[in-house]
């Protein structure tokens, strides 16, 4: 009996201090994670800056870093529909399912944009609680944060004041970046762009900048030669100052475009690792406001 009181007097103030093992779907997620959680946990990406969020294969080794997860942040709003589910259920892991504490969604925390008038998948790939790509506003990051930072305390408790300490911490310097890209990016309101996809809703409303073609006929279809043909037909009338990509998507549609609207072509990060200097949340609006500035000269 001795001995058993005495290896759970070892055992306990290891498990209090364990490690929080965190399944991030996108880098975004897993950046601010590790901003708010630090030594306390460890992050898996399942995904990276160079792959569609929509359309990723539930692989057997995402399978397995879901088994093992203690917590599970993602975007929702639909955007990993076609494989999470399937890592969710064959993970056998009851802590991350939906409607656990293990489980939480980015997207239920902000203010939705794109939300559609009715659900008809004739119309591509619609999402019924809007368009799922938040990150791309700096205010989104700020109140997923704040959500987040509770979830990781209420889950790993004995780690709660340290969570709440880097909240404040990176709430103040983030408050401090978007003012300043803010004032950085006066030069960009009102600009008429074209996107390829609807990646960048959210940004364009951040920084004010009109959205004027976009270059899939509907979301998530390809675009064929005739139609960015009538795209470029538009443009002569209603003129836009370039043609914006996320950096994992195909340069073909967007620099056919530029070429013929004579219009630069811009890919942006779109999540961290998207571009040099993304290392991070700060890098990627960063690099993403550089290269938004450059059209304007």
């Amino acid at each position: 009996m001795k001995r058993l009181f005495a290896g759970l007097l070892v055992w306990l103030p290891l498990s209090a201090h364990a490690t929080l093992n965190v399944f991030a779907c996108e880098p975004e997620w897993g950046a601010l994670t590790r901003e708010l959680g630090g030594d306390a946990v460890k992050v898996y990406a399942a995904t990276t800056a160079m792959q569609d969020p929509h359309r990723i294969e539930a692989r057997p080794s995402l399978i397995a870093q879901t088994r093992r997860a203690n917590l599970v942040v993602c975007t929702g709003a639909e955007l990993e529909v076609g494989w999470l589910p399937v890592l969710l259920r064959e993970s056998g892991n009851a802590d991350v399912q939906p409607g656990r504490p293990g489980f939480f969604e980015a997207a239920r925390h902000v203010s939705m944009l794109d939300k559609p008038a009715r659900i008809d998948r004739s119309q591509g790939d619609v999402h019924a609680s809007g368009n799922p790509h938040i990150q791309t506003d700096p205010r989104n990051i700020a109140r997923v944060g704040a959500a987040l930072a509770q979830r990781l305390a209420e889950i790993d408790p004995a780690n709660a004041a340290a969570y709440q300490t880097r909240w404040k911490n990176f709430s103040a310097r983030w408050d401090a970046a978007i003012t300043r890209w803010q004032q950085q990016a006066t030069p960009l309101k009102g600009m008429p762009l074209v996107v390829q996809h609807k990646s960048f809703t959210y940004l364009l409303n951040w920084l004010g900048m009109r959205e004027v073609a976009t270059l899939e006929p509907k979301p998530g279809v390809e675009p064929s030669v005739g139609y960015l043909a009538e795209v470029a037909a538009r443009l002569k009338t209603t003129p836009a100052k370039a043609v914006l990509r996320a950096a994992y998507q195909s340069p073909r549609a967007s620099e056919w475009l530029a070429q013929r609207a004579g219009i630069p072509a811009i890919a942006l990060p779109f999540t961290v690792g998207g571009a040099t200097g993304t290392d991070d949340l700060f890098g990627l609006f960063d690099v993403t406001l550089a290269e938004l500035l450059k059209a304007t000269k």
